[in-house]
């Protein structure tokens, strides 16, 4: 029933229920898809939004792994630089070497299978988790090698202390313990020391703990110095400008014996350093542990 104003005219209207029924689906079905389509477009924005979030997380993962990376080959130089430095103690004081294929400790195989349908990002994962397990391995093994090294070196301290183990100078080396055509006659031969060149006065310092049992001149290697260790180990310091000690006196390793010259068949300032053990010349790079500032 339409009822107007005043002025207005009465009237009735007959709806069908079939109709009205049918209206309020149809208000119902239209909320219905509203309302779903709203959820979808909010689920899509939150769904755009966690991935660019994800997507953010993803490159700081991956940077982090680049940086876990370097570090992890830092590392395997480092270990590198520790098993060659065992390797001379051992050569040094004679003790049993170890088989390289034993320092592996059978790491490897092959990749599983399931490594091919990886991510980029896992499989950086993956790589990086054997690295790390690896490295670790390794250097489990290497700390008890050095702690099998120091409980036998814990019973050798005097001859520690008589062993050749320092740079006897600092400078640059310009020949090593080779073969080499000889400067004065031409003739190829053996060069059984390392030469270090620097300036006329340069320090020269006892390589271990010793005895001094020679100081003077001697032929083509001018003013020298020889120095006695014990435990059959001798040290000749030649090409001097001037020896600071005297025949007969102790010294101790790091003490300064000499001045570096250019004295006997010498081109120039250097330091000729040997290594005698039992009357054979040895290669002096063997019997140098530290590093030449």
């Amino acid at each position: 029933m339409l009822i107007p104003g005043s002025k207005g005219i009465l009237k009735q209207v007959n709806v069908p229920a079939p109709l009205v029924y049918g209206a309020v689906v149809l208000v119902l079905m239209l909320l219905g898809i509203s309302v779903a389509l709203s959820t979808q477009y909010v689920s899509d924005r939150v769904s755009r939004a966690e991935i660019e979030k994800l997507k953010a997380e993803n490159l700081e993962l991956k940077n982090k792994f680049e940086q876990i990376r370097w570090t992890l080959t830092e590392f395997e130089n480092r270990y590198q630089d520790m098993v060659q430095k065992e390797v001379v103690i051992r050569t040094a004081f004679d003790l049993p070497e170890i088989d390289p294929q034993e320092r592996q400790l059978g790491i490897g195989g092959p990749i599983p299978k399931a490594v091919e349908s990886m991510t980029p990002a896992q499989k950086s994962a993956y790589v990086t988790e054997r690295q790390v397990d690896r490295l670790l391995r390794l250097s489990e093994f290497e700390l008890d090698k050095y702690s099998e090294v120091e409980q036998k070196l814990d019973g050798m301290k005097d001859r520690l202390r008589h062993t050749p183990s320092i740079w006897p100078t600092k400078g640059w080396v310009t020949t090593g313990f080779q073969m080499r055509d000889d400067p004065f006659t031409g003739y190829r031969r053996m060069h059984a020391a390392i030469d270090i060149s620097n300036r006329t006065g340069t320090p020269i310092y006892a390589t271990a703990d010793g005895k001094v049992v020679e100081v003077g001149r001697q032929g083509g290697l001018g003013n020298m110095v020889v120095i006695d260790h014990g435990y059959g180990f001798k040290t000749r310091y030649a090409h001097l400008k001037q020896a600071t000690v005297k025949k007969g006196q102790r010294v101790s390793r790091g003490e300064q014996i000499a001045l570096m010259g250019n004295t006997g068949h010498s081109t120039g300032p250097h330091l000729h350093y040997e290594v005698i053990r039992n009357g054979k010349k040895l290669n002096p790079a063997d019997y140098i542990l530290n590093e030449m500032d």
